[in-house]
């Protein structure tokens, strides 16, 4: 099976490195063009299905993907963001924020944990492989749940999952 997944496209809050979790901003003029790259990116890559974070940034990037592919797009409420609470609209480099990123197990003050987005999410994949084994499959979500699906396929140092980061509607092929 072919996993490909993808971050969405770029919005106002990611331009000024605001903590984006939970916060279902749209697209901003980039994003949308972002988003329109990418399916054509992906026109050839023969996916079969789309599922997407059923946030609006998520979910429009997923149907500029859709409009080329003609795959479709189904939603699934694991792919939603991390939960940061106390620090969402917050700097996303602000002490606070930077200290609990680094706690695995400790919740975000009003949030959830690392420990608890990487359960759904490991959980979401082990789903996914055994219902679309025979197919070509994109995810459209976040980047903190897509830091936690990188450590599905690979050991990672607390310190590499810290910093793991990917770029807004770029492309990444995992193979189950």
């Amino acid at each position: 099976m072919k996993l490909y997944c993808a971050r969405h496209g770029k919005t106002d809050w990611n331009g000024l490195d605001r903590v984006q979790g939970r916060t279902d901003n749209p697209l901003n003029e980039e994003g949308i063009e972002q988003a329109r790259r990418l399916g054509e990116a992906c026109r050839d890559l023969g996916i079969d299905l789309i599922i997407s974070s059923p946030m609006i940034r998520a979910h429009t990037t997923a149907e500029a993907v859709a409009a080329t592919t003609g795959a479709p797009v189904i939603v699934d409420d694991r792919l939603i963001e991390q939960d940061y609470g106390i620090y969402e609209g917050q700097h996303r480099f602000c002490d606070g924020f930077l200290q609990n990123k680094r706690q695995f197990a400790y919740c975000y003050p009003g949030g959830e944990s690392m420990m608890k987005l990487g359960q759904r999410v490991y959980n979401f994949l082990d789903e996914v492989k055994e219902k679309y084994s025979d197919k070509t499959v994109m995810l459209v979500c976040h980047g903190g749940v897509l830091r936690a699906l990188h450590s599905y396929f690979y050991d990672m140092t607390n310190d590499e999952y810290f910093n793991y980061n990917i770029d807004n509607a770029t492309p990444v092929l995992y193979e189950l």
